[in-house]
């Protein structure tokens, strides 16, 4: 192929880029572009954040204690997080937070994205949901600002958080950490390490959430809160057709 044949298929690979104002060009590298682009929508990652929540609600003496989540500045939920994923280098995930408000009630969700190499998955495990529970307002206020990524081990103590009732009253004393984290894959549920994980707002995610006024993505926000609240002792258990798995918010999981 000739040199302009060349020059010409560059121009045009280039196009898209070279049409978008200046500010706009490298705002952001491409391998993160592409992870955004492949987010989920954001309706979907409220089903599938519900249905994490709600299946660990049903076995409370094997999950996150209750003390823990009712005391709580924010909790994150990032479902079906990937093993050594193209998209980003390690692995990545797709989720969202909640933090609380000065009266105690949970506020709306902020989408964020899971990456890095930090990620300490059980031996043979390719997938797996992690819950992220803050324990100080600090490093929240960093993911709700929009401002800044936060780096689990590094801007934020992590820790492997204790599983069932009965299990903080013993390690409550010697918990530390600003964060501490959850993992669940094949049935099971435990703490796990993330230290070096990364955990970024994801804009595009949060701007179509924002612009998303339907009453049934309102019903979706609030079937989530209220299994956070069923969690943290806040409230009674719902019936199994009611609050813990409204039908809009749980689709079948595979």
């Amino acid at each position: 192929m000739t040199r302009y044949g060349l020059l010409t298929l560059a121009l045009i690979a280039a196009g898209p880029a070279l049409a978008q104002p200046p500010g706009l060009m490298m705002r952001e590298p491409p391998r993160e572009r592409l992870r955004d682009r492949l987010a989920p929508a954001p309706t979907e990652t409220l089903a599938d954040a519900t249905a994490v929540l709600a299946d660990l609600s049903r076995i409370p003496e094997k999950g996150i204690p209750p003390s823990l989540l009712a005391d709580a500045h924010g909790v994150a939920v990032i479902p079906r997080v990937v093993k050594a994923g193209f998209v980003v280098a390690g692995q990545g995930g797709h989720g969202l937070v909640l933090a609380r408000t000065e009266n105690g009630a949970w506020a709306d969700p902020v989408f964020v994205n899971l990456g890095g190499g930090g990620v300490g998955f059980q031996a043979g495990v390719e997938a797996t949901d992690v819950v992220l529970v803050f324990r100080d307002r600090k490093s929240l206020d960093r993911l709700l600002d929009g401002k800044g990524k936060l780096t689990l081990g590094a801007d934020a103590g992590v820790a492997a958080g204790p599983v069932g009732r009965r299990a903080m009253a013993a390690t409550d004393a010697k918990l530390e950490a600003e964060i501490v984290s959850y993992s669940r894959s094949r049935g099971l549920f435990a703490g796990v390490a993330l230290d070096g994980a990364v955990v970024r707002p994801d804009a595009r995610s949060n701007a179509l959430f924002r612009a998303d006024t339907r009453p049934e993505v309102a019903k979706q926000v609030e079937g989530l809160k209220a299994v956070l609240d069923v969690m943290s002792g806040a409230t009674a258990p719902a019936p199994a057709a009611g609050v813990l798995m409204p039908p809009t918010a749980l689709p079948a999981r595979p």
